[in-house]
C-alpha cells in the first residue's frame, strides 16, 4: 500500500523534487522553488488531493486519502521547526476532513 502511494506521488512530482517516507503512513516532500515557480499548492485542491489513489482488492476497493501540510523555510527555522510546522498543518488537514492541503 505505501509503495503505491509513494509511486503516485513520485509520478506527480517534478524531477527536482524529493519525497520519502517519514515513519508510519507519513511522507515528507522537499519541493524546490515551489512558491516562486508554479504555486503548486495555490489551488484549494491540488493535483495530489484530486487524484484517486485506489486499490482494487476484488470484492472491495481501498481508497487512500491524502492530507497535506505545506510550509516553506523561514530565516529563523531549523530543520526540526520546519518538520514540526508541516506536521501540525497536516493534522489540521486531517481534522478538516482529509484530502486537503493546509498551508502555513
Amino acid at each position: 500500500m505505501l509503495c503505491m502511494v509513494a509511486n503516485t506521488f513520485r509520478h506527480a512530482l517534478r524531477a527536482t523534487d524529493t519525497i520519502g517516507r517519514w515513519g508510519g503512513e507519513e511522507f515528507v516532500a522537499l519541493l524546490h522553488d515551489i512558491f516562486d515557480d508554479k504555486m503548486l499548492f495555490k489551488q484549494p485542491k491540488s493535483s495530489y488531493t484530486d487524484r484517486s489513489i485506489c486499490l482494487d482488492l476484488g470484492s472491495q476497493n481501498l481508497r487512500v486519502t491524502v492530507s497535506i501540510g505545506a510550509t516553506r523555510p523561514y530565516s529563523n527555522d531549523t530543520p526540526e521547526s520546519i518538520i514540526r510546522r508541516a506536521d501540525e498543518l497536516m493534522y489540521r488537514s486531517k481534522q478538516a476532513g482529509r484530502n486537503r492541503v493546509t498551508i502555513g
